[in-house]
């Protein structure tokens, strides 16, 4: 079969294409024949080696974060699941491969894709729902009727976290580009504002939660618009003390992270606002409760109208990682019909 892999951690966003052999099928496990995969920020961070603090991967290896796919063999103990069941996941951090013909994963994992998704659209809703999930349900302990502010918000991230905030019963603003202002009113935002009239920093004051997608240069302006004993999390900046307690690192690493995140916490402290960092993980039951929320609301993650075979991985790369997409962006593996209608 074939499968994108990853050598030595490189900059360039340097992967191959590999002749490599099916994967045997553990008892708790399922092989799944894959339709298609995203391509998401975390491929960046992967192959650049920026998270090999948090999960140092032995080369090569198959990349690939989430997909979608059919059941083609089960172990003896699997009891929930059927060959032909059209499927999707966020694969677990320590075994990641959604870029391959074919992957096992233990069914923990997975969950049966959700009636209103097709094998496309579901390809960008595991990983991206889940990280929302987790941020909103576990990081931000969030109580409803309270603000979330989401700046840089209208990209793919944006697209599933606001439905998701949203029927969790909160308040929800957004900052974003100006063309896809429309687009989020209708998923429900309760306040879109155009970063290209408008700095958030100028408007806002007393939300209660944010969720970082922009990094670094913008953390002190977040700040600036929490309320006292408010929460920010954030996909981007660096790992933490508490995150490194709640995953259960080893002692160097919690020493390591702890000095990664000290001049966030510190800034964060002094203002009487807490830091968190998520790095999401995969999670079948959440999975499954994510897939009756996406159902009873109706989320429908936009794709991108390039898909690109194994093949062009390399310019779908430098597409998701150079240039403006209207979407997650998908490779495809299979050309089986789809779980639904287009």
């Amino acid at each position: 079969m074939k499968a994108i892999q990853l050598n030595k951690y490189n900059k360039n966003l340097s992967v191959e294409v590999n002749e490599i052999p099916i994967p045997k099928v553990n008892d708790n496990e399922v092989l799944i024949q894959v339709a298609y995969a995203a391509i998401n920020p975390l491929e960046n961070l992967t192959i650049s080696g920026k998270v090999r603090l948090i999960q140092d991967y032995q080369k090569p290896f198959t990349l690939g974060n989430e997909l979608t796919g059919k059941i083609s063999k089960i172990g003896s103990g699997i009891k929930n699941f059927s060959i032909g069941d059209a499927v999707y996941t966020r694969l677990p951090v320590e075994k990641i491969g959604a870029f391959a013909d074919y992957v096992t994963v233990d069914a923990k994992y997975i969950s049966k894709l959700s009636n209103n998704l097709n094998f496309k659209t579901g390809a960008a809703a595991a990983l991206t729902g889940l990280t929302a999930y987790q941020a909103l349900t576990e990081e931000l302990n969030i109580e409803p009727g309270k603000t979330l502010f989401i700046p840089g918000g209208s990209g793919s991230f944006g697209q599933m976290a606001v439905p998701i905030a949203k029927s969790l019963g909160l308040k929800v603003i957004v900052s974003g580009s100006p063309r896809l202002k429309e687009q989020f009113i209708a998923k429900g935002v309760d306040q879109y504002l155009d970063y290209k009239q408008e700095n958030y920093w100028d408007v806002l004051t007393d939300v209660d939660y944010i969720i970082d997608t922009l990094g670094p240069h913008e953390f002190d302006k977040e700040l600036s618009v929490i309320k006292h004993g408010g929460t920010l999390v954030s996909l981007i900046n660096s790992p933490n003390k508490h995150f490194a307690e709640k995953n259960g690192y080893s002692k160097l690493k919690t020493i390591l992270f702890s000095l990664a995140g000290k001049k966030f916490d510190k800034k964060a402290h002094s203002k009487g606002i807490n830091y968190r960092f998520v790095y999401v993980r995969a999670d079948g039951n959440q999975l499954s409760t994510l897939t009756q929320m996406i159902e009873r609301e109706n989320i429908i993650p936009d794709i991108d109208s390039k898909i690109f075979t194994v093949n062009e991985v390399n310019e779908a790369l430098d597409y998701v990682f150079n240039h403006h997409t209207n979407g997650k962006v998908l490779l495809q593996f299979d050309d089986m019909e789809d779980a639904t209608s287009e």
